[in-house]
């Protein structure tokens, strides 16, 4: 059984973002890193409080939690379980400032 996937704005932005940085230097790896993401979103699905609960103060925050795309564990995703599956807000490199990106 698959758990719904849904996606904010900003975390479509952050795909493509890290799509391109990570293409400039490698096609197969932006596609792989896409496959990984996705892949990553929908077992999240299926097991919404797999992640860690985020420790970030503010009401931005409330209710989020953090998991690592699989294969590409330095790119983080933002999300909080919804009703049969989740709701992802971003999906960040870990060497960003998480704390001021969410103010």
């Amino acid at each position: 059984m698959s758990g719904r996937v849904q996606k904010k704005v900003a975390a479509k932005r952050d795909l493509v973002e890290h799509f391109l940085y990570i293409g400039a230097d490698s096609d197969d790896a932006a596609l792989r890193f896409l496959a990984a993401a996705e892949e990553s979103f929908h077992e999240l699905a299926q097991n919404p409080e797999m992640g860690a609960v985020c420790q970030l103060q503010g009401p931005r925050v409330k209710g989020l939690r953090r998991w690592r795309v699989t294969g590409f564990e330095n790119f983080l995703i933002f999300y909080r379980p919804i009703k049969g599956g989740i709701d992802v807000a971003r999906v960040l490199h870990g060497a960003r400032d998480i704390e001021r990106l969410f103010k």
